[in-house]
């Protein structure tokens, strides 16, 4: 099982006008969030404000990613970023110094 950075952006084509229409669209996005937090899937999760972008971190197979994905496509577009642990770089550090 691996973790991973997905940066996201909304497609902002798809975000209501309206501001009470983008609050339910959101609230509805949020709760999707809240859902896999809860399943201990999304590890971290954040937004950077006054974007339409944010963060998330999760850990599982490439497969459990694209399903994870497929959820909020085609609402939201992912960057995705394999990270290494300090003990996957430390393993990395030893093996260059033997």
């Amino acid at each position: 099982m691996g973790k991973y950075m997905l940066l996201w952006d909304f497609d902002r084509t798809r975000v209501p006008v309206d501001i009470k229409e983008r609050g339910f669209g959101l609230s509805m996005l949020v709760e999707l969030v809240k859902q896999d937090m809860k399943k201990n899937f999304i590890k971290d999760w954040g937004v950077f404000p006054g974007e339409f972008a944010g963060y998330t971190v999760v850990e599982g197979s490439e497969v459990e990613i694209m399903n994870f994905i497929q959820q909020y496509t085609p609402f939201v577009y992912f960057k995705v970023h394999p990270v290494g642990s300090i003990n996957q770089v430390e393993e990395m550090i030893k093996s260059m110094t033997k």
